[in-house]
């Protein structure tokens, strides 16, 4: 019965309407531990997101996959609860935990009611502090992962992106996989994901947000009990690596109808005081959700592909401007053609006055669209204080938008876009490329 309140409790906060403010507190726990709190107090149910920096590029050397496989065995039981009995009590209460991991960061989403909230919050930290890594389970979502590595290997897409993430940063952590590799996972022994979480989850690289119902005097308690025993410090992070592609076209032979092609060249840091024009201008060229000028020219007009789309990837060490298109394998040489002359026509030109004013209708109307719940909330609150945008950013971000001048566009357009660094990772057959690039 707990389960269907809390279904029908998210239900209601889908359904509540766009928040006109967020109001936004800094929290510092008695043990130090700072968070951003949004109150809420009209539904009794708690959404905590934690991240934790670095990811899964602290993999140990030689241990590629192990920040990984352990992240998916966060939930495979924890202090005196084997993996079967940490789900049963983790439905019984209608708690919700979910743990991912990205190159730059190891996410921690939790959902509770606020009467079930204590006894969430011990469960939770038992799965933070005190994992179990039981034999069985440890088996169990290995075969998970090389399953997945498998089925990445016959994957147009993951395919192309692996070819690309290799070619762009090399023996960086970025250019390797975080899942591992077949015989890097096989070789991963209990010690080793011990060692992993120690690498990633410590105090000095987290990050909190929390919106719901709880006080800051009580998110501040329930910080200190989650966190107390975790470690101080973490592995050091990696270091900031060049993006090393060059214009061109690399071909991976593959039999497949449809060539899958994923574009990149370096791009833009998100602290950098050009970014706003940057992504505006990128959102005119290629933005998903848009109509952009590479839709129009490569959908629209050719009919070459259902969908292309282009958007700024900066990441915590390195930054890229990439996209994707697929088409078929007698078309993919058009599209990609097409999409090196607008990426030289944006370079040169820039965009018109009428492009940037739709474009920034589009972008500023489209923000609150993301406040849909305290989970969605509660991400966007991490997200800003590991960009380090600051407490005000929500209601000065669309002013930022706005801000951008048709120069600054055009001044960013001919610095940022680079045609002769813009480089395609082709996966098919295509006709009209060599396979030996």
């Amino acid at each position: 019965m707990i389960r269907f309140a809390l279904a029908g409790l998210l239900a209601v906060v889908m359904a509540l309407p766009v928040r006109a403010a967020v109001e936004i507190q800094e929290v510092t726990s008695p043990g130090g531990i700072d968070a951003w709190l949004v109150e809420s107090h009209d539904i009794p149910f708690l959404a905590l997101e934690i991240r934790f920096k670095g990811g899964a590029s602290l993999d140990a050397p030689g241990k590629r996959g192990a920040i990984n496989l352990m992240t998916g065995l966060l939930e495979e039981g924890a202090g005196d609860r084997d993996a079967r009995a940490f789900a049963r009590d983790r439905d019984a209460m209608a708690a919700s935990f979910r743990f991912d991991v990205s190159a730059d960061a190891l996410s921690v989403s939790a959902k509770a009611l606020t009467e079930n909230r204590e006894a969430a919050m011990a469960m939770l930290r038992e799965a933070l502090v005190a994992p179990r890594f039981d034999a069985d389970a440890i088996e169990r979502v290995r075969q998970q992962v090389l399953s997945g590595l498998r089925s990445d290997a016959k994957d147009p897409d993951t395919i192309a992106m692996r070819k690309l993430d290799a070619l762009a940063f090399g023996d960086h952590p970025y250019g390797s996989a975080i899942e591992g590799t077949p015989e890097s996972v096989s070789a991963l022994t209990r010690d080793d994901l011990i060692a992993a979480k120690d690498r990633v989850m410590a105090r000095d690289r987290l990050y909190v947000g929390a919106v719901g119902d709880i006080t800051a005097e009580e998110l501040g308690v329930l910080l200190d009990r989650l966190f107390e025993d975790l470690p101080e410090v973490g592995a050091p992070m990696p270091p900031d690596t060049e993006v090393a592609l060059t214009g061109g076209e690399t071909v991976v032979p593959f039999d497949t109808p449809q060539a899958v092609a994923v574009f990149a060249q370096p791009g833009i840091e998100r602290d950098d005081p050009d970014f706003f024009a940057a992504f505006v201008l990128n959102q005119a060229l290629g933005g998903a959700g848009y109509g952009s000028r590479l839709n129009e020219e490569v959908r629209e007009k050719r009919g070459l592909t259902y969908g292309v789309y282009s958007y700024l990837m900066p990441m915590d060490h390195a930054a890229l401007v990439i996209g994707q298109v697929a088409s078929a394998n007698g078309r993919v040489a058009e599209a990609i053609e097409v999409i090196r002359a607008e990426w030289r026509r944006v370079a040169e030109e820039g965009i018109t006055a009428e492009e940037l004013d739709e474009v920034k209708t589009y972008l500023t109307g489209a923000y609150p669209l993301r406040f849909d719940g305290n989970g969605p909330i509660a991400r966007i609150l991490v997200g800003m204080q590991m960009d380090d945008l600051g407490i005000d950013y929500i209601t000065t971000r669309n002013d930022k938008v706005n801000a951008v001048t048709l120069e600054e566009v055009r001044r960013v357009a001919g610095a940022l876009y680079r045609p002769d660094a813009l480089h395609f990772v082709v996966v098919g057959r295509p006709e009209g490329l060599d396979a030996s690039n």
